[in-house]
């Protein structure tokens, strides 16, 4: 295992109703993956876009490869089909992979600005058996992000902890990224440690961020 190499992956929700900030969504993704190639260590990047369809971007590239992102908003919201395809499809990328050169952290960023409205495939539960799973076993992170809902709510019914789960304001999504970016940055700085004792957590200050004043 290569303790300072970390498998970072985005499930960004690019339903319609993300149409009044995609030029925010768009930069804020792209920022984001700027600011992890200058974070400590190795990493590589998966990205999947979903509405009621499923588009992987990229899959495992080195992070210093990641294509610039684009954003067309458009459908539903299968946000439970994304979610379970997308851990089947990096464990199965993992599992392939020799020992020794497996990543030390795994990271899965899910992003909705939306309910679940349209999956097929996968329900609730389902996706929270699997979640568990992943971090009980392999201790992969998940970090949920959700606007125009309870996003603690939504993401512990899947099993997500509540210290990597913020609420966003739609308009601040580019903050959202920010504070995601900094909190997986410093999880990446303590490769020292083993991945169970890494958690990915935000400040106060990041939350409060992510939020509108007043």
């Amino acid at each position: 295992m290569k303790t300072d190499l970390t498998d970072i992956t985005v499930v960004m929700d690019r339903s319609g109703s993300m149409s009044s900030c995609a030029a925010e969504a768009e930069g804020g993704l792209n920022h984001f993956i700027e600011e992890q190639k200058q974070a400590a260590g190795d990493a590589v990047f998966s990205l999947v876009q979903f509405d009621d369809h499923y588009d992987v971007v990229c899959e495992g590239v080195p992070i210093q490869d990641a294509p610039v992102c684009k954003l067309e908003p458009r459908g539903m919201t299968a946000l439970l089909d994304a979610v379970g395809k997308t851990i089947n499809t990096v464990g199965l990328r993992l599992a392939a992979m020799d020992e020794a050169d497996r990543p030390g952290l795994v990271i899965m960023v899910i992003l909705t600005d939306g309910m679940e409205n349209s999956s097929q495939e996968f329900t609730k539960a389902q996706v929270k058996d699997m979640i568990e799973h992943q971090q009980s076993k392999y201790n992969w992170k998940f970090i949920f992000l959700g606007a125009n809902q309870d996003a603690f709510s939504e993401g512990g019914s899947i099993g997500i902890q509540a210290s990597s789960t913020a609420n966003f304001d739609i308009d601040k999504i580019g903050v959202a990224y920010q504070a995601t970016s900094a909190s997986i940055s410093r999880a990446r700085a303590s490769h020292h440690l083993p991945a169970a004792a890494r958690d990915i957590e935000y400040t106060d200050e990041e939350r409060k961020a992510m939020k509108k004043k007043g």
